[in-house]
This record gives structure tokens, C-alpha cells and sequence, in this order.
């Protein structure tokens, strides 16, 4: 009976202990770029795929034009007369048509604005205002605290009283909130008794 015949293979161990020294070089530089390539990337899509909404200086275009810096500013309205929530409730709110006509139904009537707030009243539907300073939804924020302890809508919003577009004043990232909570300081009143504000996870996420 025949055997059959099976070429036999040498391996070439100082081949092999070469590649495995070249690859470990090799591996010393191209880990850690790996690492920070992927770090970049998370890092960019994460940035340049945010919704605008969280960015500084969004201010979407609204159905009617409304002058804060005439308004707030030129007539001096309290914040609170619109914003009636803003003390007594987690969201500060958005004024309803009616409130809006207390004034402009004696008011700059001929106007074309104010005409479309007239016909809303008449149909019953709401203005829909679009939103300017929008958090993500895992984040909570509670406009009470805050407004109790003395501190200034301009402090989050900016010198409202002085635009005539409202746009996103503050960034909406986790630091900016956690750098004031930390540092209240030039937020509060000067006679204010708080030193820091909550840092621990649950009171902005719950």
C-alpha cells in the first residue's frame, strides 16, 4: 500500500519572532491613534449634529415679530407680567393671546400684527410661538428656585430688555450650569445667604 506523501513545512521561527517585535512597534503608535481617532470622532458628531436650539445666538424666525427691547425695555413691562409661571411654576410659560390683548385692544389696532391676534382670538386657536431656549429632555431645570433667590433673567437670557429679536444668550452644556452652581457669587443679590447651589446627579436629572 502506498503512503501518501505530505510535503513538510519548516517554519522560519526568527521570521516569526521578527513580524511579532514589528507589530508590537507598530502597535505602541497605532492604539493610542486609534484611541484618539475615535475619541475625535464621537467628539465632532457630537458637536456638529447638536440641534440648533442648544446653540448660543439661535433665535428662530416667530409668527409675529415681537420687540422685546420696546416691550421690556422702552416700556419697562415686568418679565413677570408675560412670564407669569416663572415664579410659581417649574416653566416660566409664554403669554396667551388674551394677555396680549388687554393692551392691543385699544392699542395699535390698524396694525397688521395685531390684527392677526385679533382673528386668533376670534378662532380661538393659540399663537404658536416657537421656543428659543430649549434643554434637551433629560435635563431638568425649575424656574422657582432660582427666581426666589433673587436671580436676574438676564442672567441666563441676557440684556432681554434690550433685543429686538430674542436669541439664545446662554449655552445650554451641563458647565455652564454646573459653573454657576458652584459659584453663585455674581448671580445672587448681594445680601443672599447662598453659597452653592445642588451638584449631585438628581438634581438636574430625574
Amino acid at each position: 500500500m502506498n503512503r501518501l506523501a505530505f510535503p513538510r513545512i519548516r517554519l522560519d521561527l526568527t521570521r516569526w519572532q521578527a513580524s511579532g517585535q514589528q507589530f508590537l512597534a507598530y502597535s505602541r503608535f497605532l492604539l493610542p491613534a486609534s484611541v484618539l481617532l475615535v475619541f475625535l470622532t464621537v467628539l465632532a458628531v457630537g458637536w456638529f449634529t447638536q440641534p440648533d436650539s442648544y446653540v448660543r445666538g439661535y433665535a428662530p424666525e416667530q409668527p409675529i415679530p415681537y420687540s422685546h427691547r420696546l416691550h421690556a425695555g422702552t416700556l419697562r413691562i415686568p418679565c413677570q407680567y408675560c412670564h407669569s409661571g416663572a415664579a410659581i411654576s417649574r416653566q416660566a410659560g409664554i403669554p396667551s393671546v388674551q394677555k396680549c390683548m388687554n393692551c392691543h385692544s385699544l392699542t395699535k389696532t390698524d396694525s397688521p400684527h395685531i390684527r392677526k391676534l385679533a382673528s386668533l382670538i376670534a378662532s380661538g386657536e393659540p399663537m404658536k410661538w416657537k421656543r428659543v431656549h430649549n434643554l434637551p429632555d433629560y435635563a431638568y431645570f425649575d424656574h422657582r428656585p432660582h427666581v426666589t433667590a433673587g436671580i436676574l433673567c438676564q442672567t441666563c437670557h441676557g440684556e432681554i430688555q434690550t433685543m429686538e429679536v430674542v436669541s439664545q444668550h446662554m449655552s445650554m452644556r451641563m458647565a455652564n450650569c454646573l459653573g454657576c452652581h458652584r459659584e453663585p457669587k455674581d448671580a445672587l443679590p448681594a445680601d443672599s445667604g447662598i453659597k452653592r447651589g445642588p451638584e449631585h446627579c438628581n438634581a438636574c436629572h430625574r
